[in-house]
This record gives C-alpha cells, sequence and structure tokens, in this order.
C-alpha cells in the first residue's frame, strides 16, 4: 500500500487532519491508520455526558462513518504502526503489512498513565480515554456501590461528578495539595473542592494510594498512611503517556512528546506530529516547549500541519482554550496560566458564576470563567493582546471586560 499522505491516528486530529487536506484542495491518496475500531469520534465527552447517557455514541463522530469514503480516505481500523523507517518511508502494521507515504503525520495522542503499584491490573481499574473504556465502566457499573478516583485533574473530577449523578458513593484522591493544582490557581481549586464535598463526593488531598486490594477484581484501596477505603471499582485520571515510541525508535527528536518545529515537522523528513503526542514551544508559555492535551490544539496543528504539506507554510500560533463540565458548572479556559505571579477574582464563587484572572507582570495571560460566558468570550481579544488593566478593574463586575481601559 503506498498513500501520499499516511495519518497515524484516528482521533480528533487525524480525522481533523484529513478533513483539512480535502477542504484545501489535495487531491492526492490519503489514509488514516487507527487503533480502534471506531472512525474518529470526540473523546471529551465520554467522561460526561456519553457516560450520563446524554448522548449516544452515533453523536460523539466527528464526521459521520459514510463520510470517510466519500472524500476517498482510506480508513485502516483496528491496526497500529509497530515500527517506521524514515530512510524507506515505510510502516510496518501490527496485521503484518506494510505501507509507504509521501508523507506522514503522527496524531496518535497518548496512552493513560497507569499505576505502578500493586493490584494496579486488577479487574475493576480502569482509565478514561476511550470507548471501550467508558463501555467497560458502564458494563460493570450496576454492581459497584462504592467507587476510587485516583487524580484531582479534569478527567477525575468529571469522572466523580457523573459516578455522583449515577447514585455511587465516590471517594476521590489527591496526592498534591489541591485539586487542578497544574492548570488552575489556588481559588479555583478551592471552588471545585467544595463543590465536590457539596455533592457527597469524599474528596482527599495530600493523598498517595500504595496499593489496590483484591485477588482477581478490585476490593479497596490502601492509602499511604496504611488506611485502606473498601470499593469495587477504581478509576484512574493521573494523565497520559504521548504515544510516540515508534518516532522516537525511528531516530525523532523528543521524550516528553515528539518534537515539532512552528510548522508541526519532527526531526525526521516529512513526517509531521499533532495533537496530544506532539512537543512544541508555544508564545503563551513565553516559548517553553510543552505538549496541550486539548481539542483546540488537535485541530489547529491539523490545520498547521496540512497547510505545509500544501505549500502554504503558516506557523503555528493557536490561542489555547479549554473546558470542563461538572454538575451544572461550565469551566472555560482562555490562555495558559502556569507562570502567573497574580491573580484577581471577578465575581462571587458562592454565586457560582465568577472568573480567576491570572496576570504576569501586570499583563493577563489566561482567564477561568465558572458559567461565565461573557467573561471568557471576552477575554479572548485580551489574553492575545498580552493586555495590562488594573486589577481593580478586572475586578469590576458592574463593567464588561471588552470595556476597561489599558494601564
Amino acid at each position: 500500500m503506498h498513500y501520499d499522505v499516511l495519518i497515524v491516528g484516528a482521533g480528533q486530529g487525524g480525522g481533523g487532519a484529513a478533513i483539512q487536506l480535502r477542504q484545501q484542495g489535495f487531491e492526492g491518496s490519503v489514509a488514516m491508520i487507527g487503533r480502534e475500531g471506531e472512525p474518529p469520534y470526540e473523546r471529551p465527552p465520554l467522561s460526561k455526558e456519553y457516560m450520563l447517557g446524554d448522548k449516544t455514541f452515533d453523536r460523539l463522530y466527528i464526521r459521520q462513518p459514510d463520510f470517510w469514503a466519500s472524500k476517498n480516505i482510506d480508513l485502516v481500523l483496528s491496526t497500529e504502526v509497530v515500527s517506521v523507517d524514515p530512510a524507506a518511508r515505510r510502516v510496518e502494521l501490527s496485521d503484518g503489512r506494510t505501507a509507504t507515504y509521501g508523507k506522514m503525520i503522527w496524531a496518535t495522542g497518548g496512552d493513560p498513565r497507569r499505576l505502578s503499584i500493586p493490584g494496579a491490573q486488577l479487574a475493576g481499574v480502569h482509565g478514561v480515554r476511550t470507548r471501550a473504556d467508558a463501555d467497560a465502566i458502564l458494563g460493570e457499573l450496576a454492581g459497584v456501590e462504592r467507587v476510587v478516583v485516583i487524580g484531582g485533574g479534569y478527567i477525575g473530577l468529571e469522572a466523580a461528578a457523573v459516578l455522583r449523578k449515577l447514585g455511587k458513593e465516590v471517594t476521590l484522591l489527591e496526592v498534591l495539595p489541591r485539586v487542578l493544582a497544574r492548570v488552575a490557581g489556588p481559588q479555583l481549586s478551592a471552588f471545585y473542592e467544595a463543590e465536590h464535598r457539596s455533592h457527597g463526593v469524599d474528596l482527599r488531598t495530600e493523598t498517595g494510594v500504595d496499593a489496590i486490594l483484591g485477588d482477581t477484581s478490585v476490593t479497596g484501596v490502601k492509602l499511604s498512611d496504611g488506611s485502606e477505603i473498601a470499593c469495587q471499582m477504581v478509576i484512574v485520571g493521573i494523565g497520559i503517556v504521548p504515544a510516540v515510541g515508534q518516532l522516537l525508535s525511528a531516530g525523532a527528536a523528543g521524550g516528553n512528546g515528539v518534537d515539532v518545529d512552528e510548522f508541526c515537522r519532527t526531526s525526521l523528513e516529512d513526517i509531521y506530529a499533532i495533537g496530544d503526542c506532539a512537543a512544541h514551544a508555544n508564545q503563551f508559555a513565553e516559548g517553553a516547549v510543552i505538549r496541550l492535551e486539548s481539542v483546540q490544539n488537535a485541530n489547529d496543528q491539523a490545520v498547521c500541519a496540512v497547510k505545509s504539506i500544501m505549500g502554504d507554510p503558516q506557523a503555528y500560533k493557536a490561542t489555547p482554550w479549554f473546558w470542563s463540565n461538572q454538575y451544572d458548572l461550565k469551566l472555560q479556559t482562555v490562555g495558559l496560566s502556569t507562570n502567573h505571579d497574580a491573580t484577581v477574582l471577578r465575581g462571587d464563587p458562592a454565586t457560582r458564576s465568577f472568573s480567576v484572572l491570572y496576570l504576569k507582570h501586570g499583563r493577563l495571560i489566561a482567564i477561568d470563567a465558572v458559567n461565565a460566558m461573557k467573561d471568557y468570550v471576552q477575554a479572548r481579544k485580551l489574553v492575545e493582546e498580552g493586555a495590562a488593566i488594573a486589577p481593580e478593574d478586572l475586578a469590576d463586575t458592574s463593567r464588561p471586560l471588552k470595556e476597561l481601559p489599558r494601564a
């Protein structure tokens, strides 16, 4: 098999790249190789609407299954690339076949980071990354009364919220002093901790897990202080491991992901990488090399890579944005708050509609908006500009953000 463009990974980034190729007029042969048996679908709803039953799986498809054939895009599903030979422009597939390519886009995302403790492989221990993961959880829930969620990031918090809505007793364990510690400031962390506790989640910070208990299936967890919590299911949400081993083995530069330049090119000729697995210098992180695990990043890097392939290279400069739904709360984020040196609280968290704005050297670098759509929308341009606005003005909810004077 030979393809002019071979896309490895059939998720948000891979699907987006295939769509972009056709939309931008590429007429050559295109194939997507995907580990799962499903055509490209949205992953964020898996830990929210899909598990709650608010969305059936057919509503998660990025495009309906017959779309890909209609655009002459071959889908090679239930198949993995096991090795890459960049000199021969050839990949070996898990079914023994090989494929050659003119250009390749690596869009494999990552795999849930696993626990490295006794009992981590017991039945009843789950990640939340794929439809199979979500279906496995749903298939066991009828016999489950108590669930322990390990990890206080977005996935862990979203899973805890869903499980409470489904009537399960939930304990959430975070080893750091607060939830969302890597992505948000203390004000937002405190708000979400209080929200989850008010909904009945037994949320414990600074709590490690030494082992998962059980013979063949989960019966509990043993904490670092020696105490135990009985449960019938454990959900692990402690991040992902980027799926780039084959590229690194082929000589690509990288480590925590595969390194790409401003046009999403790896160090291997005519091989691009996009999405969760692509480590890039991001202007919103002051040029630091980072990976962004978001739908926005996957889609925008797909556009960037395809433009380069089409001979119209445009450097990646997209504004990061994220969202998370928990209970009746919609958190929307613009920018990256990691390196902030000051915060401004806009609104009252007690009303469950407020924003936290993040500043560095007096300039706005990010916003977390909770049930505050107007703030989220209006802050985007300000973040892109790095606007300098007086903190007392930012805190004044009587005036829209877009009307505030620059300092």
